[in-house]
């Protein structure tokens, strides 16, 4: 019985492995199929689209949607600017949120446990948006590229996370280099930042992610649309610029607008694939060390 028992439960057992198999595909097609949907939806034609009744292929191919999006100037200038929010918000956010992190690893630090405390408060309660955005406008950034910069570019809880992952690194590679010469800058430029891609490419991609996908901040303090992102841009598009039929008293018009709000359907989920793809893109970039710096940098001090 016993040796039954053993046998049904081996590595390699087919039943299991059908079932582990399964299952991810079940995953994967859960994971997948919503992405895929608003693909489908946006090489449909705009009747089918605003039905939301496609299911596997597109139907009508239509590309009306994405030659609206590639031709519209002032969407190309939305993304521009979004890049440019991007790319300096997430060098800076690891380099502030290193060496915090690394001055906290310290232990000659005076103060090093008040510091951790008091980092502690404002993770977990914050001003407000008034206060915020009093802020903004005392330190000139009202109406400023720099007012989707600055603020972004500290984060205590990526702090915390890549100050365990410090942590984790054996102290005696840093003995050592000490032994050799080595001070505290040199241990920190040559040992913890190499050793630190993983966790670095984890607070990258979190970074990207919510800057790419931010508006909330730019409706505040850009009033102007020269400097808006590309998420404002698109909400003032399909949201502000909206046109109801049941406002409308001329039958002709009123088609018309029922045309375009057709269009709008189809609009929508192209550019929920337009904006999306750069993020889908930007991943595999990191893939390499996002598993390795989720799981280190998570350990408990």
């Amino acid at each position: 019985m016993n040796r039954r028992k053993r046998r049904g439960i081996r590595e390699g057992n087919p039943i299991a492995t059908f079932a582990m198999y399964a299952a991810c595909v079940l995953i994967v097609f859960i994971t997948l199929y919503p992405m895929y949907y608003v693909l489908i939806l946006s090489l449909s034609a705009p009747q089918y689209a605003s039905t939301m009744r496609v299911y596997t292929f597109p139907k009508g191919f239509d590309l009306s949607a994405y030659k609206v999006l590639v031709k519209n100037s002032n969407m190309w200038r939305a993304y521009v600017n979004t890049i440019l929010y991007v790319i300096p918000t997430t060098v800076l956010m690891i380099i502030t949120s290193a060496v915090v992190a690394y001055g906290l690893n310290y232990r000659k630090l005076m103060g090093r446990k008040y510091l951790n405390m008091f980092l502690l408060i404002p993770m977990y309660f914050g001003g407000g948006m008034i206060p915020t955005f009093l802020l903004i406008v005392k330190l000139g950034l009202y109406d400023s590229p720099l007012s989707q910069i600055i603020p972004g570019c500290f984060s205590i809880w990526n702090i915390i996370l890549i100050k365990a992952y410090f942590r984790s690194i054996p102290e005696s590679l840093s003995e050592a280099a000490k032994i050799d010469g080595a001070g505290v800058l040199q241990v920190f430029t040559r040992i913890m930042i190499p050793l630190g891609k993983p966790i670095f490419a984890v607070v990258a991609v979190y970074t990207i992610v919510g800057v790419w996908n931010s508006w909330f901040g730019a409706m505040l303090y850009l009033p102007h649309t020269e400097w808006q992102p590309l998420q404002l841009y698109l909400r003032r598009l399909l949201i502000e610029a909206s046109q109801s039929v049941k406002e409308v008293m001329d039958a002709a018009t009123a088609r018309e607008v029922a045309e375009r709000q057709l269009s709008n359907a189809q609009l929508k989920y192209a550019m929920i694939i337009f904006t999306t793809l750069p993020v889908l893109c930007t991943y595999p970039f990191f893939q390499k060390y996002f598993v390795k710096g989720m799981v280190l940098g998570s350990l408990k001090e």
